[in-house]
């Protein structure tokens, strides 16, 4: 499956914030945007602080974009498709796009708390670690349905990691549209995520606006 596998670091740069792509890097001073490395990355990057013009519209939306993708892990073919999902579904495309990329796979057991971020999460996963209605899952875009009952392998949650992992599990953290088991390591799907339950600072009609060119 293709993938970034470049420095993350680099990609909050260009986007000039922080989307939280390493776990708690992020929230330590390592982290380049809290080192006064704000400017974009490359050659220029420390000049273009300086000699910033207005954006266009088309810069906006392709930000925001470029933003969405980056944050959930999902390069540029497969974002499309989700689009593409988006729009047949009914009701508002940006809302459904966000409600699609939040029910991937990886991102739930990230929002469980099995991870620091959604790339660790991916890696769980796609190692086999966990089971989705009593069948073994190891594909991350997975969409997780209503009912749904996700589960550490009963061999996986012998490993050091997840005894680890249990101890700092939090019941109180999970979503509302999730439901976690901490000492069993089991979840439950309640439902569908709602546009409020999504934290992620996205301005998803801006992404609407610049497919719909």
């Amino acid at each position: 499956m293709a993938r970034y596998t470049g420095p993350v670091c680099k990609l909050c740069r260009r986007e000039g914030e922080k989307l939280f792509l390493k776990g708690e890097r992020c929230y330590s001073p390592k982290c380049p945007l809290e080192r006064e490395r704000d400017y974009p990355p490359g050659e220029h990057g420390r000049t273009a602080r300086f000699h910033r013009r207005r954006q266009s519209d088309y810069s906006r939306q392709l930000r925001e974009k470029q933003k969405a993708r980056r944050i959930y892990g999902v390069l540029e073919r497969q974002f499309r498709r989700y689009f593409r999902e988006a729009e047949r579904r009914s009701g508002l495309t940006g809302e459904n796009l966000l409600i699609l990329l939040e029910s991937r796979l990886d991102n739930v057991v990230y929002r469980l708390g099995f991870a620091d971020s959604r790339a660790q999460a991916r890696q769980l996963v796609m190692h086999g670690h966990f089971v989705v209605n009593g069948r073994r899952t190891n594909i991350s875009s997975y969409i997780v349905r209503p009912r749904d009952a996700i589960e550490v392998r009963d061999g996986s949650g012998k490993k050091k990691y997840f005894k680890e992992r249990v101890e700092r599990l939090d019941e109180g953290a999970v979503p509302g549209w999730l439901s976690l088991d901490a000492k069993k390591m089991a979840a439950l799907v309640l439902n569908l995520p709602a546009r409020d339950d999504i934290e992620t600072m996205l301005d998803e009609q801006l992404i609407v606006e610049y497919y719909s060119r």
